[in-house]
């Protein structure tokens, strides 16, 4: 009775964080900042460069989009060593990609990604570990791209024309910060799952014994016991696992970097310098979000994407439609479709346990 019990209780927190009433908020937060952006700026005539959209690099961005769910399907069918099947794994991104879109940015899918592959047959223990493996994966990819993008972008990266000395400075420092965490956090993972898990766990519960800090110790505790656990499941996997696993975690990132690149190209005049230091743009972009509180950065993404990208693409009017097309091709098309993928997958799932009679 216990057992069903917590199963229970743990299908409600999950159902809770994925019912569709929560695209409501996101979307009318987003929606009224691009709406006040063009009122404030709205011009006809900026409008004109549409009229020559490249329909090559418009078919490159839907690629790209395609190419990067397509490679997140892969990676966690191969992660999860073929235990997911293709349809189990895109249901499981799809939904990945929902709960990303209606949970604030600081707590994202992964919060809901072990509990969606419990669901789908795999023990808890090892989905834990599957997932603290993407997060390690995700965070070395962004710890070996900045040092590259900054090579190539070097101060070019603030977006000094948009913002005063002062901000500019603030948004260095935050994006330093931001990268000494990562890769710290990544650092601490990598120890944790090949070398040595339990002196991590010990080090983060006395750390989180300090005063201040005490309150979260609990969960200091249980991210230790994840670590073990991850530990015992990832560290013997061969190098062909892990090389796979890296591959796959380079190409859907930086597909999905190249986004903007490939949007504003499509209406504007871009070199390939530009186009790159677009790329780059995005990781320092990535800051703001990372410390978004609203449901998937709403709002905030939109009122940040002119700082960063605004001078490429010229007038204000210009950049807004930008935000609009980015915003509905990365964000706005997860919320429909995971509400097209939600009831499919509770009918499988659920609709499953009742006709095996475990519910």
């Amino acid at each position: 009775m216990p057992q069903l019990t917590e199963t229970s209780t743990e299908d409600q927190q999950l159902l809770d964080k994925l019912r569709p009433s929560r695209i409501v908020l996101p979307v009318l937060i987003g929606l009224s900042v691009v709406g006040f952006m063009f009122w404030r700026s709205y011009k006809p005539g900026d409008l004109a460069p549409l009229a020559n959209a490249k329909p090559l690099w418009l078919l490159l961005m839907l690629v790209v989009l395609v190419a990067r769910d397509a490679g997140y399907v892969y990676r966690i069918r191969y992660l999860t060593q073929k235990v997911l099947s293709w349809r189990a794994s895109l249901d499981v991104i799809m939904l990945w990609e929902f709960s990303s879109c209606v949970l604030p940015s600081a707590v994202g899918g992964t919060a809901v990604a072990p509990v969606l592959l419990h669901k789908e047959g795999i023990p808890l223990g090892k989905s834990v570990a599957y997932i603290m493996a993407t997060a390690m994966l995700d965070n070395l990819y962004y710890v070996l791209a900045v040092p590259l993008v900054v090579l190539i972008g070097g101060d070019a990266l603030y977006p000094h024309e948009a913002l005063q000395g002062g901000l500019v400075a603030t948004l260095r420092i935050g994006f330093i910060l931001s990268y000494v965490f990562v890769t710290v956090y990544a650092l601490l993972m990598l120890y944790a799952i090949f070398i040595n898990p339990q002196s991590v766990k010990r080090l983060l519960v006395r750390l989180f014994t300090v005063r201040g800090l005490r309150r979260w110790r609990n969960k200091a505790y249980k991210m230790g016991n994840e670590m073990v656990l991850a530990s015992a499941e990832l560290r013997n996997n061969g190098r062909a696992y892990w090389l796979r696993a890296a591959l796959s975690t380079a190409f859907v990132w930086t597909a999905r970097y190249l986004v903007i690149g490939c949007l504003i190209a499509a209406f504007i005049d871009v070199s390939w310098p530009e186009f790159w230091l677009i790329f780059g743009r995005n990781l320092t972009y990535k800051v703001i979000l990372l410390i978004a509180i609203t449901p998937g950065g709403a709002g905030i993404a939109e009122g940040a994407f002119p700082t960063f990208f605004g001078k490429f693409i010229g007038t204000a009017t210009m950049t807004n439609f930008m935000v609009l097309i980015y915003r509905v091709v990365t964000y706005y098309l997860y919320l429909v479709l995971g509400a097209v993928f939600l009831p499919r997958w509770v009918a499988r799932i659920y609709g499953k346990r009742i006709t095996d009679g475990t519910d």
